[in-house]
């Protein structure tokens, strides 16, 4: 594993304006240049919500097509969130986009039942694991933090004899309201699962009203903050380094006293 320069861009999202957001995250985004992963907020380009038939697009779309081109321009992996169709279905849509143009995907598994996303959106039952510069890499999105036996990181055969991943991403939207619950789950899934976790939210009001206060943040395995932005637009950049996670992981194994389990998809 080598050392992992990730940005954290934290935007006011324009509601409901896909090319109002295009001219204004890739602005943010190009603040980045020189990271190996830039990670934006949930459904970056229109906002929480739940009109889908009106701001969905394909993985054909304009939106999709732009971000692999940014990806390339800038030289670094794109992760965040947008509203994608497939066919009569919405899927809030994770997109992790390489420098090559390339992408790997996740639908969002836990959905927001409170605003109604369970009614509209489809939802997805397969975790992503990506690899970059040696780190295995989960993305998640926004609500799926609230539930630890998803993200539950486990010793596996397929992680080459380490964990299944060393790194958490939750790009949200996740209101001001309910800032306390975000600040501490961020914590506990870093401890419980000895991994790093970065999670990047949006600031700024809604077209619902809804307030954002932002508090993006870089926990540690140890849940101790490394960084934690305030409730301003910002775009900062943090290097991770392997040795305290390795080390972390070899003075305190208690990750061999988990408990087996699987998960019922259905």
């Amino acid at each position: 594993m080598q050392t992992l320069k990730v940005s954290l861009v934290q935007g006011a999202t324009r509601w409901h304006d896909a090319p109002a957001n295009r001219e204004y995250y890739g602005a943010l985004v190009r603040q980045s240049i020189g990271s190996d992963l830039i990670v934006l907020p949930e459904t970056f380009l229109s906002g929480f919500s739940n009109d889908t038939r009106a701001s969905a697009e394909s993985m054909d779309g304009e939106s999709v097509a732009w971000l692999r081109a940014l990806a390339v321009e800038v030289g670094a992996v794109i992760c965040g969130s947008l509203a994608i169709r497939e066919n009569d279905v919405v899927y809030n849509r994770l997109l992790w986009v390489t420098p090559e143009g390339s992408y790997a995907q996740y639908d969002k598994r836990h959905l927001f039942r409170m605003a109604g996303e369970h009614t509209r959106y489809g939802g997805g039952n397969e975790r992503l694991i990506v690899e970059l510069k040696g780190w295995r890499i989960l993305p998640q999105v926004c609500y799926d933090l609230r539930f630890p036996v998803w993200i539950r990181n486990r010793r596996l055969a397929s992680a080459n004899g380490g964990m299944d991943y060393d790194l958490a991403l939750f790009p949200s939207n996740w209101p001001a309201p309910r800032r306390q619950h975000w600040r501490t789950l961020l914590r506990a899934r870093a401890i419980e699962n000895f991994s790093y976790v970065i999670g990047v939210n949006r600031v700024g009001v809604d077209g619902n009203d809804l307030p954002y206060a932002g508090d993006s943040s870089v926990i540690d395995p140890l849940g101790e903050t490394l960084l934690e932005l305030g409730s301003q637009e910002q775009v900062v950049t943090v290097t991770l380094d392997p040795a305290p996670l390795l080390a972390q992981r070899e003075r305190f194994p208690a990750w061999m006293d988990a408990d087996a389990f699987t998960l019922d998809l259905s």
